[in-house]
């Protein structure tokens, strides 16, 4: 695989980090796969849709169990190496589901598709900050953050697109091959890198707990807990609410969604741009449009071309968040507690993911439909709050280390 790479090269890594979107894409696609095939899954094993909506949750939900202790078991392990062997054990859950002869046998898929995945952010989060000096970490991230994006875009409908011409198991075959197929160009093109910390002349190790920029590390994770909480507490949601206030005819559901898709695309790109040179500023506007837009579309329902461009506000503003919010875990983190911070990301993220559809699911039965953005707003607003204050407190700690 090469010698480690101990310092960023000055040459940006085009090939490496193209390699870590493709393999993202790819992975969120197979994570959000089943939300596309329900009514088949659903038909063929003679379960409720609800239950094959479960398939997500279990996903999400070991990732939030094991992401950070794999992360902590495997610290000593290339990076390089974990992720081909991730990939192998990627590939063999999707074969594992296209093969399932019943409901059960496809969580335990589903399971073991979640602790690939767990693992696999934990190293892929931290590995363009391996490949890059930190003034281009915000560009580096937005390339391998487009592979989410794109997944959401293209990724998901064309899996649905195949489960639907030819059958749920052959889309999960498909996913399964297009890893093996990355694996290969991953094992070509990716650079190992080296993620240790090399210590001073009597330099003595201490705990990653006791690293001084662990606080700070734990801060950001709680404030895109809060961002994309409120977010996925809406937009799991957004169907019916198109359709029930909106009042947008169901076929016309998939092209706003569409709109939405390309605007996230539109905002990755901005975020790349932009976001190495104003982190902080870029951050806090982001956070600041996904408020208004929400706010537009919960006041303006019956409004239809005002709805549609607060959504296209929206899916660019955050779109742009992930990547952004990854800067900053990435920014703040030190070298050595890199690894867990990103495990520490893609945790909270998914805790955001299951817990907002949740939540969401229990506000909607309780007060109906129309609350969902008034309530998303709310918690943003706690998000956002926080954003300041930390930002504030790491000023404060840094005037005082000088």
């Amino acid at each position: 695989m090469g010698a480690p790479r101990t310092t960023p090269t000055t040459i940006f890594p085009w090939a490496g980090l193209l390699t870590l979107s493709a393999l993202i894409f790819t992975s969120v696609t197979s994570e959000f796969l089943p939300t596309g095939l329900l009514p088949e899954i659903s038909e063929e094993l003679r379960v409720s849709e609800s239950q094959v909506g479960l398939l997500v949750t279990v996903f999400a939900g070991t990732v939030v169990l094991s992401a950070a202790p794999l992360s902590v078991l495997t610290r000593q392990y290339s990076r390089k190496f974990l992720i081909i062997v991730v990939l192998i054990v990627f590939a063999v859950a999707n074969v594992l589901a296209a093969l399932a002869p019943n409901y059960e046998m496809l969580i335990g898929a589903r399971v073991l598709g979640g602790l690939a995945h767990g693992l696999f952010w934990a190293v892929v989060g931290a590995y363009s900050a391996h490949l890059v000096p930190k003034h281009q970490l915000g560009r580096a991230i937005a390339i391998t953050g487009g592979g989410g994006t794109a997944a959401f875009v293209l990724g998901v409908p064309l899996g649905t697109a195949i489960g639907h011409a030819v059958g749920w198991r052959l889309a999960f075959g498909s996913i399964a091959a297009i890893v093996i197929i990355l694996t290969l160009v991953t094992i070509k093109l990716l650079p190992a890198v080296s993620h240790g910390v090399v210590l001073s002349t009597g330099e003595i190790a201490i705990p990653m707990r006791k690293d001084r920029t662990v606080p700070a590390v734990i801060a950001v994770g709680i404030i895109l807990i809060l961002i994309a909480f409120g977010h996925n507490l809406f937009y799991t949601y957004i169907a019916p609410y198109l359709i029930g206030p909106v009042g947008i005819d169901p076929g016309g559901v998939a092209g706003v969604l569409f709109l939405y898709g390309v605007a996230g695309a539109l905002g990755l790109v901005l975020a790349g741009t932009i976001g190495d040179r104003f982190p902080q500023l870029a951050l806090i506007g982001a956070v600041a449009l996904v408020m208004a837009a929400v706010l537009v579309i919960g006041t303006f329902t019956t409004a239809t071309g005002v709805v549609l461009a607060a959504i296209f506000v929206w899916g660019m503003a955050f779109g742009a968040l992930p990547s952004l919010m990854q800067a900053r875990m990435m920014h703040t983190a030190s070298v050595r507690v890199r690894d867990a911070a990103a495990a520490y990301f893609t945790t909270s993220f998914n805790v955001a993911i299951g817990g907002g559809a949740l939540v969401g699911g229990a506000v909607l039965d309780g007060w109906g439909i129309g609350v969902l953005p008034f309530v998303d707003v709310a918690i943003t607003i706690l998000g956002f709050a926080l954003i300041l204050v930390v930002a504030v407190w790491l000023r404060r700690r840094s005037r005082a280390v000088r």
